[in-house]
């Protein structure tokens, strides 16, 4: 899904770009840069999860993860 995501506000990115609309594709690319953070970041779990070999990772996303911790029930 953040692949879909990313590549479509991508590709809007572009063509408002291209046409000038400077806002509305920042805008829009800002909002694929942070799909295509969370998508490296779920590949990141997942090969962690997967291997064992987990690390501290990156400190863009698990400064923003603190925002959002995981409750436990």
């Amino acid at each position: 899904m953040c692949l879909i995501v990313t590549l479509i506000m991508f590709g809007l990115a572009i063509q408002n770009i291209i046409q000038k609309h400077w806002i509305i594709g920042g805008i829009q690319f800002l909002i694929a840069m942070g799909f295509l953070l969370l998508l490296l970041r779920n590949i990141q779990k997942v090969r962690c999860d997967r291997d064992g070999s987990c690390s501290n990772g990156c400190i863009l996303t698990g400064w923003i993860s603190k925002f959002f911790p995981k409750k436990d029930h």
